[in-house]
């Protein structure tokens, strides 16, 4: 599994849409900053067939050190969680059922 960094997502699009690359990098830092920004106002970012991005709060609760065994206050912690729309759930199941018929098919060839 490769990890793909924002550079590299900014040169994909400057290339794709033939803008510059600098104007490209201004746009996805906004888009990024907007996301960060609605989500520290506690508000859920809807994006049809792509997914929805909501904040959500653990509870505080107590756990333990594993080492020393000693109980430890955990303070409530706010998260974003993901749900995927449905066109990424249907891309992914694509490329999962690919995946897979190509491990078979290399399977029967080993």
């Amino acid at each position: 599994m490769a990890t793909v960094t924002k550079k590299e997502l900014i040169d994909r699009i400057a290339e794709r849409t033939q803008a510059k690359r600098v104007l490209v990098k201004r746009i996805t830092q906004a888009f990024l900053d907007e996301i960060t920004t609605e989500l520290c106002k506690n508000n859920r970012l809807e994006f049809r067939d792509f997914g929805v991005f909501e904040t959500r709060t653990r509870a505080s609760r107590i756990a333990q050190n594993p080492k020393t065994l000693e109980r430890v206050d955990v303070p409530p912690k706010r998260t974003v969680k993901f749900k995927m729309g449905r066109l990424m759930r249907e891309n992914l199941a694509a490329a999962a059922a690919t995946q897979s018929a190509e491990a078979k098919q290399l399977n029967k060839k080993l």
